[in-house]
Order: C-alpha cells, then structure tokens, then sequence
C-alpha cells in the first residue's frame, strides 16, 4: 500500500523510533503542535503576561472544533475534560421522581457509570443497556429507550473492542421516545466524520489526546443552540457569563449558548496545542483519514487472523473503527515487553488494543503484529 500521507510522518518525530499505535490512549504528538506549546510558553517567558493572547486563541479554537464537527462557535464550550462536560450535563437536568430517566450503557467509558451514579436524586431514574459480546443492538434502544427518558448516553465508538454505533439510527430512536442524546466523541473525533446536525446529536464531548493529536487539560461539549438556551447549569463559573455580568458578583446572567457552561480559566496551553492539532487534521481531512483508516482496518483484520490471534469485537471493518483488539491474558505485560521493543500500543484489561492514525503504515501494522504473535508464542 502506498502512504498517501508519507510528506506528514516527518512532523511527528516519535516515528523515526517508535511504531506508534496508541492513538486510543494518546496521539502521536505533532511538531506544529510542540512549537503552539514552546510559544505559550515563551510569551509567559517574555512579556510575563499573555491574556488577550491566549483568550484569542482560546475562541479561535473554539471554531476549529465546531468546523470539525459542524456547529457553530456559539454551541461549543471549552472544559477541562470529557468527565468535566458530562458531569456539568448531570448537574443542569431537572429530576422528577419516575420521570426524567437516564439511559446508559456498559459499553461507555467508566467515568460516566460514575457520574451518573453519583446523582444521588436520580438512582432510581437510571438504566443501564448491557452489551452483548461487546456491542449494543438497535433494538435494545427501541425496548430500553422509554417515553420517560429525558437523556440517552452512549459512546459512538466502543474504547474496549472498536465496535462503532450508528449515531443517526439511535437519534431517530430516542428522539421519537422523546429523549436527548448524548454521544461521548472521544474515541472518535479526529478520525470518524462528525456532523452534529446531519446526525441529529443533541449533546456530544470529546477531548484532544486520543485521535485529535492534542494533549490532556482541554475538552469540548457541543450543546445544540436551542437546548442550550433551556438548560441552567450548577457547573459554571465567571467565563460562563454574560459578558457584562463577568464582573458582577450580585446579578450573574449566563452566557448565550453553550458558553455558560465554561468555568474558570483554562489550560490555555492546552489550548494552543489543540488549535494547531485541530488545523493539522482538517487540512488532511477527516473524510481522508478515515478512508484511509479503512484500508488499514482491514490489512490489520485479515493479517492477525492469518497470524492466529483472537480478536476481539466486530470482525468486519464496517461496524468498527480502526481501533483493533486483540485477547491477551496479561495485556499489561505484553504492553510493556512491546514497549521495550519500541511498539506504543494500549492495554485494557484483557486485551491489547493497535490504534492506528493516519500517519502509521501498513508495514507498522505487520511489525506489531508479528511481535504480538512472537510474544503470545513464547518466541
């Protein structure tokens, strides 16, 4: 397979060492985005103070995440983390006991069982689908989905095994039971095609340090215009206000949109790093990557059977995502005997997880592979 991306492994220094294949846990970091890091930094170094800076920054990111998801600026708040979005979400619903239910499943990433548990009102409103060998059906959504639902939770990719849902099928399905729909993006945004509008996602978060080449300390929830006008969040703070009432301790009035859902001040270097990060993806194109992604999918299906290993989740690359696990009874081992021998990929329980990006190969695949296989031998 020729790279069609070959011209950008060279601004990702790691790749002249290391296969990096754990972009599911952490991307691989991107030169442009370790200089937008030294220049906050040296503007702290050299001028002591670089608000209006930053703060500029901070909004034209904002527009870069909304361009890659398709909203507007105005329906994107900038929050610490994905577990910071969701837990602000929790605290603004309105709890009726019997009504008002939350839906959610074992498939999505264990902050938001926490969070949602911890809502003390609302522990007898909450019901979790359980996945069947790794992937939830349709149909569980038309049974689990009631008309007392006011909220539906659920990954769009499943961070364990790859299993990819179908966002536009589950929206139909809860919207007509009259619920919203909250999409989890972090294993997803920066590789999958997002339209929030075209998929009819009412609520989604994601953060930068998977798959959109970011480091930790920011996130992003999109909150649909009109629906964020309706909600009142308890998570807020002076950067959620109006900005006429920012200073004024006695009559706060919150922001349009979904801005009133910002707090303090943020890791503005974070900021800088995902700007750049998000300018580096929509100039390759999310389109691109992930058909890019599809041909790697599937070398990566055909060739770790042909090698004997047990793969975990969906078989065929149209119900997955890149993402591919592999069973492996000590996967923290293996990871680390990898690790050793320069091979970046990610453990999770019993498996391990090759994440590719656009930027690895197909030979980077079969080296990894092939050392999986040579482990898991005893070679």
């Amino acid at each position: 397979m020729i790279h069609p991306y070959d011209s950008y492994r060279s601004l990702f220094p790691t790749l002249s060492t290391h296969v990096h294949l754990a972009s599911c846990s952490q991307g691989a970091l991107a030169r442009p985005v370790s200089k937008a890091i030294e220049e906050y930094h040296a503007g702290l170094l050299l001028s002591g103070s670089n608000w209006n800076e930053a703060m500029k920054k901070l909004e034209e990111t904002r527009e870069k995440f909304a361009e890659l998801i398709g909203a507007e600026p105005d329906e994107i708040a900038v929050v610490s983390s994905v577990s910071h979005a969701i837990s602000a979400i929790a605290a603004s619903l309105p709890y009726q006991k019997g009504e008002n239910k939350i839906v959610f499943t074992d498939i999505d990433f264990p902050t938001v069982g926490h969070i949602w548990l911890a809502q003390e009102t609302m522990k007898d409103n909450i019901t979790l689908i359980r996945s069947s060998s790794g992937v939830v059906h349709l149909e569980q959504y038309e049974k689990e989905v009631t008309h007392d639902t006011i909220l539906t939770c659920i990954p769009h990719v499943y961070y364990y095994n790859g299993f990819k849902q179908n966002l536009k099928a589950i929206a139909d399905i809860v919207h007509r039971k009259g619920s919203l729909l909250f999409v989890d993006a972090y294993q997803s945004a920066g590789h999958i095609p997002i339209d929030v509008k075209e998929m009819e996602i009412d609520i989604l978060a994601a953060g930068t340090r998977k798959y959109m080449l970011g480091i930790p300390g920011i996130a992003f929830l999109y909150i649909k215009k009109e629906l964020a006008e309706q909600l009142k969040p308890r998570v807020t703070g002076w950067l959620g206000q109006e900005k006429a009432s920012t200073f004024d301790i006695y009559h706060p009035v919150f922001a349009a949109g979904a801005r009133r859902f910002e707090t303090g001040t943020p890791s503005f270097i974070s900021v800088y790093a995902a700007y750049e990060a998000l300018k580096l993806l929509l100039g390759v194109g999310i389109h691109n990557i992930e058909s890019y992604l599809q041909e790697l999918t599937q070398f990566t299906l055909h060739y770790g059977q042909e090698k004997g290993l047990h793969i975990i989740g969906p078989q065929s690359f149209e119900s997955r995502t890149s993402l591919v696990s592999f069973y492996v009874e000590q996967a923290s081992e293996i990871e680390g005997l990898l690790k050793e021998k320069n091979i970046a990929v990610s453990a999770r329980q019993d498996v391990i997880r090759m994440a590719p990006h656009f930027y690895n190969t197909k030979d980077e695949l079969k080296h990894a592979i092939d050392e999986l296989s040579s482990l898991m031998n005893g070679r």
